[in-house]
């Protein structure tokens, strides 16, 4: 397999992946694309390689640098934007996952204690078992969410980085 040939695997793989994951297909993209050259590259020269419009390259490369995984790079002499990716695997993993998790799991946390409140004077026997089933995944959440505080907020991840990078 050729390298543009297995470069371009990548880049379709990782779109299908993404969306697979929730994240709209052309930021996954852009994200692989960014992962595999070797240069900074452009607006433009990303529109090409990957066939999107302005506002779609715009938007996505917005929602990636927005994630910390994407970084501006300026080249001097030359006005364009360019764009490279965070090639540290464990940091922009780490950076995604701590994403995610105010998106997607914090609202469920504040759902939950919210209903666990709501909850606990029902006296019923149904009332009493929904209310413990509620604050058995709240502890649960809660606990998870102690963990991961620990290991994603110590300078940045380091810790875990140190320690899985151990591991391997």
């Amino acid at each position: 397999m050729e390298l543009q040939e297995a470069k371009q695997q990548f880049i379709d793989t990782w779109g299908a992946l993404g969306s697979e994951w929730g994240i709209n297909k052309s930021v996954a993209q852009v994200h692989a694309l960014l992962l595999s050259a070797s240069n900074p590259m452009s607006t433009d020269e990303i529109m090409e390689k990957l066939v999107i419009s302005r506002g779609n390259a715009n938007m996505s490369i917005r929602q990636l640098i927005d994630y910390g995984i994407v970084y501006k790079k300026h080249i001097a002499g030359d006005r364009k934007e360019y764009f490279v990716a965070e090639k540290e695997v464990l940091k922009w993993a780490m950076k995604i996952a701590v994403m995610r998790k105010q998106k997607e799991l914090d609202p469920v946390m504040d759902i939950l204690k919210d209903i666990s409140r709501n909850t606990e004077k029902d006296q019923t026997a149904e009332g009493k078992e929904f209310h413990k089933t509620v604050k058995d995944i709240q502890n649960l959440t809660d606990q998870l969410e102690t963990i991961t505080n620990k290991i994603f907020n110590t300078s940045g991840g380091d810790l875990l980085i140190k320690l899985i990078k151990l591991m391997m």
